[in-house]
């Protein structure tokens, strides 16, 4: 039970990766390969640093919108992605299935719901859990049992993330994390939030009333209540996410590197081959 759980947001940490290595590193035939390469090569340090007992990697459904997308037109409204990385993002859960770990997807969720569904399940069986990813939203995951581990630079430092950091961060704890969301609004999902209200004063009313539901009860925000509440569901991960077994694993090197090399990812391979 002292080895965690390593729990990894794909498409958070694949987007990183894109965006962070050049353009230029291709595969077979030209095609693109810097975001293959890259969570490669992050997969294996994850693993080496943290000595997990199991991985999951989480990842979206881009072609099935999700019940926030239903119950909220504008989220992630004008979201688009290159041709190239989605191209890569179509073959990295087999990437993470040939290292011998467990990809997660399935229609309607988000890789953040996988993440919140193996944290309760670890966290249910006694055990511990870090969560790898770039995404904020995850903070709320944070608890004395699980660490989020954030990308500082590109996907070549990492910040272990704690409730104490989550309090020095927002002024909340973690399981206010969704109230603060609603409040204050989140651009990169393109929830407004409520009017007037920035970070600062959202952590100040949560401080104050101590959730969103106590502040409305209290008679705030009156006209704009249900569309808050509707906010904070979208921004609370889905625990019910469905997850594949995650029992004790150890790398399956090999086939990795054997999986990479047909993919005409060489180099990659070659370090996987070595392990």
């Amino acid at each position: 039970m002292k080895r965690p759980l390593l729990v990894i947001d794909g498409d958070s940490l694949a987007h990183r990766a894109y965006h962070a290595l050049p353009k230029t590193i291709r595969r077979a035939e030209g095609r693109p390969g810097n975001a293959l390469v890259g969570f490669a090569n992050f997969l294996i340090r994850l693993w080496e640093n943290e000595q997990p007992r199991a991985v999951v990697v989480g990842w979206d459904s881009l072609d099935t919108p999700t019940y926030r997308h239903e119950l909220f037109a504008g989220y992630q409204a004008g979201r688009e992605f290159d041709e190239e990385l989605l191209e890569q993002l179509d073959l990295l859960p087999e990437v993470v299935r040939s290292y011998g770990f467990a990809a997660a997807k399935a229609p309607g969720y988000e890789a953040d719901d996988f993440l919140a569904a193996a944290v309760k399940q670890e966290e249910a069986r006694g055990g511990t859990a870090v969560v790898a990813t770039s995404d904020r939203d995850s903070f709320q995951l944070a608890s004395e049992r699980v660490t989020i581990l954030q990308p500082t630079r590109g996907v070549s430092e990492l910040a272990r993330i704690g409730p104490a950091e989550v309090r020095e961060r927002y002024g909340v704890e973690p399981e206010q994390v969704p109230d603060l969301i609603a409040l204050r609004g989140d651009p990169s999902d393109k929830l407004p939030g409520a009017r007037g209200i920035g970070p600062k004063k959202a952590a100040q009313l949560l401080a104050q009333y101590g959730s969103l539901e106590a502040a409305l009860a209290d008679g705030r925000f009156a006209a704009e209540a249900e569309d808050l509440r509707l906010f904070r569901r979208i921004a609370t991960m889905d625990a019910s996410a469905p997850l594949p077994p995650l029992a004790e694993t150890s790398p399956v090197w090999a086939e990795a590197s054997s999986f990479l090399d047909r993919l005409g990812l060489g180099g990659v391979a070659g370090r996987v081959a070595a392990l």
